[in-house]
């Protein structure tokens, strides 16, 4: 921890809230070290990792939104505290922390949406590429920007190949170069481009949209969508088949399948089964 976090220890590194009225059901954790651009210090991983372990297993949580405090979303890794100990374990141990956060948002049943309202850069822009959906402000930019000090985003990399073309994610980590949020939803980084004053009611209208559908299919099926995305066509036809079948054998899928032969609206609180 660094002596300013140690100075505001009473301000939790990731701050939770939860959604009411309509909006219930959607969890906002907040990156909240806004003087150092919200920059990923081991604190700062070590907190996100908890919270994303306790949301993940809270079956009220429905949405998760990922937002930062402060002017920029998220700055990526904290290098004065990389440069304080420069040893290979600790290099190691590090990116690994980084990478089990990442993975954590991927595998969690909730669908996870970037509220990214600044600029968002290497392992910032990692989170962003990682979560599901993403939100931006037009004047939000991106980067991968650590080649610029000799050190090739390599784990950002990963995110942003599955999201961006080749040459356009390599374009951005061979040149460092910033992307305006405009540019961003064209090479399918982010979702939605929107004016800050807006930002909110477009990630809230994501959230309605998702709280409007059963959780356990809207589990299922984030679940499958990664899992597939990594294999063979055959290989991903087999398991999606799978999960269609138990899907369909639940009680959401039931209700819904009735509801529209009934040509009425489904009702998930109490399913006809």
């Amino acid at each position: 921890m660094t002596s300013s976090e140690a100075t505001a220890a009473v301000e939790p590194l990731v701050l939770v809230s939860r959604g009411e009225g309509e909006l219930t059901g959607v969890l906002t954790l907040t990156l909240n070290r806004p003087r150092q651009f919200n920059a990923l210090s081991e604190a700062m991983l070590g907190a996100l990792q908890d919270a994303l372990d306790v949301v993940s297993h809270d079956d009220s949580a429905r949405v998760v939104v990922l937002a930062g405090a402060g002017p920029a979303f998220c700055a990526g890794h904290d290098l004065k505290e990389m440069r304080a100990e420069p040893s290979l374990d600790y290099y190691r141990t590090l990116f690994n922390q980084c990478t089990r956060v990442m993975l954590t948002m991927q595998r969690m049943p909730q669908p996870v949406i970037a509220r990214v309202h600044g600029i968002a850069t290497a392992a910032g822009c990692q989170l962003v590429a990682m979560c599901d959906l993403a939100v931006a402000a037009s004047t939000a930019r991106f980067a991968v920007s650590g080649i610029n000090v000799g050190l090739f985003c390599a784990t950002p990399g990963v995110a942003l190949s599955r999201n961006l073309t080749r040459k356009q994610a390599m374009e951005m980590l061979l040149t460092g170069e910033f992307i305006d949020a405009a540019t961003a939803r064209e090479r399918g980084l982010v979702n939605r481009v929107a004016p800050i004053e807006r930002v909110d009611t477009e990630v809230a209208g994501l959230c309605r949209a998702i709280l409007a559908k059963p959780a356990a299919a809207v589990a299922a099926g984030k679940g499958l969508f990664y899992r597939q995305a990594e294999t063979g066509i055959e290989a991903a036809y087999q398991m999606a088949g799978q999960t269609m079948a138990c899907n369909m054998m639940q009680a959401c899928a039931l209700e819904g399948v009735q509801a529209f032969i009934e040509k009425r609206p489904p009702d998930w609180a109490n399913p006809a089964g």
